[in-house]
């Protein structure tokens, strides 16, 4: 981590992005899209990416505006779109970068709200030219209403949230975290989007990684780029009862590990890993300690976070081997930097559209 370069005064137009899934969110994304409009530094436009559901895409579209434009103007405005690409995070964040007007691309997470600064903060980051990425910190809405005594803060990451061991304050990093984030346009077009095949598309394993390698190929193409998190942009994402387990946990993690294996083969381990390193020969001994000297104390859930975090540990390691043995045997599969391209109609489009793409930087 260093510091962030002082910039230049500026004020980019942001389009907000939220790619949605299910109508059983249906709550969860009016309350999104509600803290989007609430916002003290207006939206440019909000775009709501379906992903292959051609039912929730016919009731947001009557909810709000049947055209596809959006039935209202400035912060208000929210347009409704298709996924364009194959079905999965990646594809539709590329659909709503391709049809998305701003100078910036916020992404929100579906089932999260964001605080009314959220867009200011992050607009001031790229007032410094060379910024291309604004991150923040995401806090963990626990569906029981209190973290779990036995859940470690230290793999927050496994819910989608900001995890402690991030660097406070306004810094640079490595890569921002995507379901709070921001990058500018020109960049991700430099780049041809985030890869598919790497993180979330549906399926039963809950994957990740995309954002990493993203950010990694976006600093080779542009050497200059610098990447920021503010950790005043802060969002809130909710945890459903079913992420409060151990099982999720544990598969959350073991699904982690394949990912970072897919990560290194493309950009190589040495940039893939450099961030984790630290993390799990510092920060997570760390988090044992803690939670041994908190069991000896008597204090409730030490003993089960120390555990937690050896489980976790040994869970991603468990999936990086078997990633990365796929991967020597040609078994491991291959992702795919899809083209940023918006649907020409509301209509759900066949899965395909993307170009295969393997090695490293894409």
């Amino acid at each position: 981590m260093s510091a962030v370069p002082d910039g230049r005064t500026g004020a980019p137009a942001v389009s907000v992005v939220i790619c949605v899934y299910t109508e059983d969110r249906w709550g969860d994304i009016l309350a999104a899209v509600a803290s989007v409009r609430d916002q003290s530094y207006p939206a440019l436009e909000t775009l709501l990416v379906v992903d292959h559901n051609p039912a929730l895409l016919r009731r947001l579209a009557k909810s709000y505006g049947d055209d596809g434009a959006g039935a209202e103007t400035g912060a208000q405005r929210v347009r409704v779109l298709a996924n364009a690409g194959p079905r999965g995070l990646s594809a539709g964040r590329n659909t709503g970068v391709a049809a998305a007007s701003g100078e910036v691309i916020a992404f929100l997470d579906d089932d999260a709200v964001a605080e009314r600064d959220w867009l200011l903060h992050f607009a001031e980051g790229y007032a410094d030219p060379r910024v291309m990425a604004v991150g923040g910190r995401t806090q963990p809405v626990w569906a029981s209403r209190r973290r779990p005594a036995w859940f470690p803060e230290e793999f927050d990451w496994v819910v989608g949230c900001s995890y402690r061991g991030l660097p406070p304050g306004r810094v640079a990093v490595r890569n921002v975290l995507g379901g709070n984030a921001s990058f500018r346009k020109s960049g991700l077009e430099a780049v041809g989007g985030f890869a598919s095949g790497i993180g979330r598309d549906g399926q039963r394993l809950p994957l990740g990684g995309e954002e990493t390698e993203l950010c990694i190929r976006l600093t080779r193409a542009l050497p200059e780029a610098v990447l920021i998190v503010d950790d005043r942009s802060v969002i809130h994402h909710r945890v459903p009862p079913a992420r409060e387990r151990f099982s999720y946990f544990r598969t959350r993690a073991y699904a982690e590990g394949l990912s970072k294996a897919l990560v290194a083969r493309s950009v190589g381990a040495r940039e893939g890993l450099a961030s984790e390193r630290r993390y799990t020969t510092r920060v997570l001994p760390a988090g044992v300690a803690r939670g041994l000297r908190d069991a000896l104390l008597g204090r409730p859930g030490g003993a089960g976070r120390a555990g937690a975090i050896v489980a976790g540990v040994a869970a991603a390691a468990g999936g990086y081997a078997l990633g990365s043995l796929r991967a020597r045997r040609g078994g491991g599969g291959s992702f795919a930097v899809a083209t940023l391209e918006a649907p020409t109609n509301d209509e759900a489009p066949p899965d395909g559209g993307a170009a295969a793409c393997e090695g490293a930087g894409g």
